[in-house]
């Protein structure tokens, strides 16, 4: 299997508003940066998106270190929190409905196909990878429409 390092980064003007993602792939020693995003959105939505379109980047399984700054993804599932809400039919342990469902139901059969572990960094304080994803996210909502 071929090790993959993923760097991933969602950024939002107003939460919600104009958002964007960045994610950088290394594998071999060549780094691939992607981008995107949406005119109403939310933070931890552009968060998901980045780790999805990375991992759906993958051409292949693919053992994969996937470093973020967000709490909300990495606990979500390194705590097991998502499989909980998909089981009790996407409801949270307060009963409340879990958000952003349509994302995490993309990115469960990714982390089915890859070996992913997560990584949590601070975010805005230096790390080089993590600020390049930023400084994507925040350039592409900024140049939207």
């Amino acid at each position: 299997m071929k090790k993959v390092e993923i760097f991933t980064d969602g950024a939002c003007s107003g939460n919600p508003g104009k958002g964007g993602w960045g994610a950088l792939l290394r594998y071999a020693g060549i780094t691939k940066e992607l981008c995107g995003g949406e005119h109403e959105t939310t933070n931890n939505r552009m968060e998901l998106t980045a780790v999805i379109k990375a991992l759906e980047a993958l051409k292949e399984p693919c053992a994969v270190t996937l470093t973020s700054d967000s709490k909300y993804v990495i606990d979500a599932v390194s705590k097991g929190w998502v499989y909980g809400w998909k089981r009790n039919g996407w409801r949270k342990a307060d009963k409340k409905p879990a958000l952003n469902v349509d994302l995490w139901e993309a990115l469960l059969p990714l982390l089915e196909k890859h070996q992913v572990t997560f990584v949590w960094v601070k975010g805005h304080a230096g790390h080089p990878e993590n600020e390049r994803c930023d400084q994507l996210a925040v350039e592409y909502y900024n140049n939207l429409p």
